[in-house]
């Protein structure tokens, strides 16, 4: 089954004002209902190249490997879906590769990059990140973080150091503990969410809020909730407009219809009709 008449995905990467490159990768796999960010940083355009090299990795080694599964089987050490762990897989294996490059390299000495992943399947929303991109979930009206940083600020703010607020303004906002590429190994958060009709989720890259409050975002967002490339366009605008001092991307995925793993009977009669 496509996930493409069932959950709308849209991307959009900027370069912002004050940066001379984009060093944010994004790509998606709208068959699968796959959808991957990348915020990367290294000098000499290090960045660049290892968010290029972690959206590349993940897409075509997930695509590659999810025919093989036993569909939504479950992973008996974690209880989550064999899915949302090759996810996890790929995106350890992209941190290897990305590893591998920087060290037989001196001008890529360094480099790394954030990651983050959505993928739909089964009514579900399976969520892998490391680093400080996000995704949220705007659901009847709420607005929701999905995913905790892996920064230096909110760990401070885990302490009790500081709010959500103020961390927005501190300047160790950017300080990440955790990304690919640093180490040999490196730590995946995973996560399954069940989905609404109607659910938006956003992945992002900080310079989206670094720029934009929750509220803003939020605001944005339902303003334009039944047209996900206006929203888009929308946010990166804002985020522009307050500075745009990063790069700027975004994936906005909209669920249109459920997708349950089998479909029944009605809905395969829909699909003959319409092929």
């Amino acid at each position: 089954m496509s996930l493409a008449s069932k959950v709308e995905i849209v991307q959009k990467t900027d370069t912002g004002l004050r940066r001379d490159h984009n060093e944010d990768s994004v790509g998606i796999e709208k068959s699968i209902g796959l959808a991957v960010l990348a915020d990367g940083m290294g000098g000499h355009n290090s960045g660049e190249i290892a968010s290029a090299m972690a959206v590349a990795h993940v897409l075509e080694r997930f695509r590659k490997n999810y025919k093989n599964l036993d569909h939504c089987e479950l992973d008996w050490e974690t209880g989550l879906t064999r899915e949302t762990i090759l996810l996890q897989q790929t995106i350890r294996e992209a941190n290897q590769e990305i590893y591998n490059a920087a060290q037989a390299s001196l001008s890529h000495r360094g480099m790394g990059t954030t990651v983050v992943g959505m993928l739909f399947l089964n009514n579900k929303v399976s969520i892998a990140h490391v680093g400080d991109s996000r995704v949220y979930r705007l659901r009847d009206g709420g607005f929701e973080l999905l995913t905790e940083d892996h920064s230096l600020l909110q760990e401070l703010v885990r302490k009790g150091f500081y709010t959500r607020e103020e961390a927005r303004q501190s300047d160790q906002k950017n300080v990440i503990t955790r990304a690919l590429g640093i180490d040999p190994r490196v730590t995946v958060d995973i996560a399954e969410e069940i989905t609404d009709v109607g659910d938006i989720y956003l992945a992002c890259s900080d310079g989206l809020t670094d720029m934009l409050s929750d509220n803003e975002i939020h605001r944005i967002l339902q303003e334009n909730d039944r047209d996900m490339e206006t929203a888009a366009d929308e946010l990166v605008l804002a985020a522009n407009e307050n500075g745009g001092k990063d790069n700027i991307s975004v994936i906005l995925a909209r669920v249109v219809n459920p997708f349950p793993l089998e479909e029944s009977f009605a809905d395969k009669m829909l699909g003959w009709f319409r092929s």
